[in-house]
């Protein structure tokens, strides 16, 4: 049941945070020797949205604008892993600093300033869990989406409902960020990819399906949850190429629009210049020749009629 599956103790959000402000962070385990990224990684890391599962924070040492994380996985998850590799740890892309050599297991990560603001690993505590997907390799099957590791937002979850079999979960976000996430569309919430429910300004739902929850932090979420977003990238490049040319067209419209107005201005300023240029016989001539105009079309239209 869901009620089982949610026995997990919930990740502890906010709260208790180790700060060591003035020390600097030592790594206090030993480590393999870290080679040049270049011969151990790719350059882009992609991952699928499909958690592999959840790994626990061992520690957290925070010390302002940067922490260091260290994370146990389930057995053999890390077996082959490199130093500068790319792991998903609730959705954001990570790099392997170091792996501890007498338990492999044991992994560290480190976290920048905007990784803390950005995402929702400020909020860990020794214990928390988190979802992790290691990156894919060529051949690997996609079975969610096309995932980045790069968080767009953090949203909050602001309902939750348990059905026998299915769990509806609704999702606070900032307005900015909903004209990109469409019903029946794509998008990552802490690493794992959902389809997309409902929708309205600021808000939308997903569903989740037991066997989402069981192998995911899901478990244990509740109302006030912080999660990671991250917006499929297809569906933000097309609404983003299509607002641009939309609005290209209304600038060049704007802009025709004030050009035929300037001509019309001109003329009209020319006109009158003219007029006031004229000299008594040249305004004379110009009115008979009006009178002319209009007598000669004046004619043609009797002529016209007689005809008939």
């Amino acid at each position: 049941s869901l009620a089982a599956l949610s026995a997990t103790p919930p990740s502890l959000a906010g709260g208790f945070k180790r700060f060591c402000r003035g020390t600097r962070v030592e790594s206090r385990v030993s480590c393999v020797p870290v080679r040049a990224r270049a011969h151990t990684a790719g350059p882009t890391a992609l991952f699928t949205g499909l958690v592999q599962g959840t790994a626990e924070v061992v520690s957290f040492d925070n010390v302002g604008d940067f922490a260091r994380l260290r994370l146990r996985f389930p057995e053999n998850t890390l077996d082959g892993i490199k130093i500068g590799a790319s792991v998903s740890c609730n959705g954001a892309c990570l790099t392997v600093t170091t792996v501890e050599a007498d338990e492999p297991s044991i992994a560290c990560f480190d976290l920048i300033v905007e990784t803390l603001r950005a995402t929702n690993l400020g909020e860990l505590v020794p214990g928390s869990a988190v979802n992790y997907e290691r990156s894919a390799k060529v051949g690997d099957e996609i079975g969610g989406h096309c995932v980045s590791g790069h968080v767009h937002a953090k949203a909050v979850i602001c309902e939750q409902e348990d059905s026998e079999n299915n769990r509806r979960v609704v999702f606070e976000i900032d307005e900015k960020w909903s004209k990109y996430i469409l019903p029946k569309g794509f998008v990552a919430v802490d690493g794992c990819s959902l389809t997309v429910g409902e929708t309205s300004p600021g808000r939308f739902n997903v569903w989740l399906i037991p066997e989402t929850i069981r192998q995911t932090v899901f478990a244990g979420k509740t109302v006030g949850s912080t999660v990671n977003i991250e917006i499929e990238a297809q569906t933000q490049t097309i609404v983003d190429t299509i607002e641009r040319v939309l609005e290209t067209r209304e600038k060049e419209k704007m802009s025709q629009d004030m050009q035929k107005k300037d001509r019309k201005d001109l003329e009209k300023a020319a006109k009158a210049m003219e007029k006031e240029g004229e000299s008594e016989e040249e305004k004379e001539s110009r009115k008979k020749e009006k009178r002319d105009k209009k007598m000669k079309e004046k004619e043609e239209k009797e002529s016209f009629r007689d005809d008939d």
